[in-house]
């Protein structure tokens, strides 16, 4: 069963010895990188195609996960277990959001990072896609500031009608119109001149940067795209959406650079799910919106010099994902975190820090998407679970709310056993031959699964929205 949230206090307890110089030093600034649909094996220092060398700077001055995940296999869902440290359906968000015909938002009631830095003095900038519920004319939703953010430039869903002079951006509220440029470094534009004119230069910040790309529909400049292939070729626009947001990234890294000492600025990179083309995710088995690894399995870069040594690599063994930021976050600037609620995300601080306290996960990463096959995938040290629903479900790829009595209250069946180690690509299941391994992830996964139905929120009530 869950541990309660006793656990997550304690386990921060333990550190606290190592974290005292890092909370007596000045507050370090934090900045979050997020891409969209990028995969596993996209950009270079993951031995993808993509020339990405402000990225690959980072993962060399830092730590790179071999084995980093998502928090959805789709786009909303990862976006509010980040911004949480939760699972995203405690959070309010089942999967994709459709504004126009769905009541779900990232919950009010929800502790956002944002919020959390914000009570400890920090300016506060969201920048680039939201996709975490916006107002409509016919459902009254947060907007980023309801969520911790002083300031935001943001878009409901995708850069629209593409990546090329989108024409759906949204600052402080207020509609932009059409912007002359691509998005990526449209995004990033905002968020340097957000640091030259807009931020209190007496505080430390927490700037949250979503990218749209690669996500469709792509466009990048022809002179990048024509790089990796036919200026009309899809696998070269795709590559050029990534080199293009990677000059997008070291622009606003040198920004950073320039404003403050490297040394007070915490970077975090990764993507908010797997990639929607199969020859991206390392040969891993499926790709965006489904819980294989090619799914959920995504890069992660976490950069801060002087705190966080140089040249790091964490193994296939020791997974992480999204949903540890918060808590690593609040674990490095040595502050605590939310009270009062569970935390699914473990501080990863032992990782990344020398001489830090042994890192131990408190609970298996786990991943429920209704319309994936398998709904349900764990990933407990080197071996993954999943399963199928055990009920009907109507084929609409669309998130229908009068769905989730049935899935707060659903089974599953088919459970599959994979050693991830052995067999990254998921080919062998191991159900049959260790029976006892078998029952003891089921257990895990269901008390996981439990916890998390009894916390999610039913939109057909009408006090759900708070």
């Amino acid at each position: 069963m869950i541990r309660p949230a006793l656990f997550v206090a304690v386990a921060f307890a333990s550190l606290s010895m190592s974290l005292s110089a890092i909370a007596a030093a000045p507050k370090p600034n934090v900045v979050i990188l997020l891409a969209d649909d990028l995969g596993y094996q996209d950009i270079g220092c993951y031995d993808g195609p993509v020339k990405t060398p402000a990225i690959d700077a980072l993962a060399a001055g830092g730590v790179r996960f071999e084995a980093f995940y998502s928090g959805c296999a789709v786009c909303s869902p990862s976006r509010a277990t980040l911004l949480t440290g939760r699972h995203h359906i405690r959070a309010g968000v089942y999967s994709w959001i459709h504004d126009e015909s769905q009541r779900s938002h990232l919950l009010l009631r929800e502790n956002t990072l944002a919020e959390v830095l914000k009570q400890e003095g920090y300016a506060t900038a969201h920048i680039g896609k939201w996709h975490l519920g916006l107002p409509t004319e016919k459902y009254d939703k947060p907007t980023p500031d309801q969520h911790g953010f002083d300031y935001w430039f943001a878009t409901w869903n995708n850069a629209q009608p593409s990546h090329k002079n989108p024409n759906n951006f949204i600052r402080n509220g207020k509609p932009v119109g059409k912007l002359e440029g691509y998005s990526c470094q449209l995004v990033a534009d905002e968020a340097i001149d957000w640091l030259d004119h807009h931020r209190d230069a007496k505080k430390p910040f927490f700037l949250n940067v979503w990218f749209h790309e690669p996500h469709a529909p792509i466009a990048a400049p022809e002179e990048i795209v024509t790089t990796y292939g036919k200026k009309n070729d899809k696998a070269a626009i795709y590559s050029g959406t990534i080199d293009n947001t990677n000059l997008a990234i070291e622009r606003l890294v040198a920004k950073l650079h320039e404003i403050d000492k490297p040394e007070n600025t915490l970077i975090i990179y990764a993507s908010d799910n797997g990639s929607y083309r199969d020859d991206r995710t390392g040969g891993l088995r499926g790709k965006k919106g489904v819980n294989w690894e090619g799914g959920i399995r995504v890069p992660g870069i976490f950069y801060w010099p002087g705190t966080i040594e140089a040249g790091q690599v964490v193994g296939n063994e020791t997974p992480a994902g999204i949903v540890d930021i918060l808590p690593t976050v609040c674990g490095l600037l040595g502050i605590e975190p939310p009270e009062g609620r569970h935390l699914d995300g473990s501080n990863l601080t032992p990782l990344l820090t020398p001489g830090a306290a042994k890192f131990v996960r408190h609970q298996p990463l786990y991943w429920h998407l209704q319309r994936s096959s398998p709904i349900v995938a764990i990933r407990d040290g080197r071996y993954s679970l999943v399963a199928e629903r055990d009920y009907e479900m109507s084929t609409n790829n669309m998130f229908q709310e009068k769905w989730i009595p049935l899935i707060k209250n659903g089974a599953y069946t088919n459970y599959q056993l994979f050693d991830l180690l052995a067999d990254p690509q998921q080919k062998h299941n191991l159900a049959k031959e260790k029976p006892e391994l078998l029952t003891k992830l089921k257990g895990k996964l269901l008390g996981i699964n439990d916890s998390i139905m009894a916390d999610g929120a039913d939109w057909h009530l009408a006090a759900e929205g708070k």
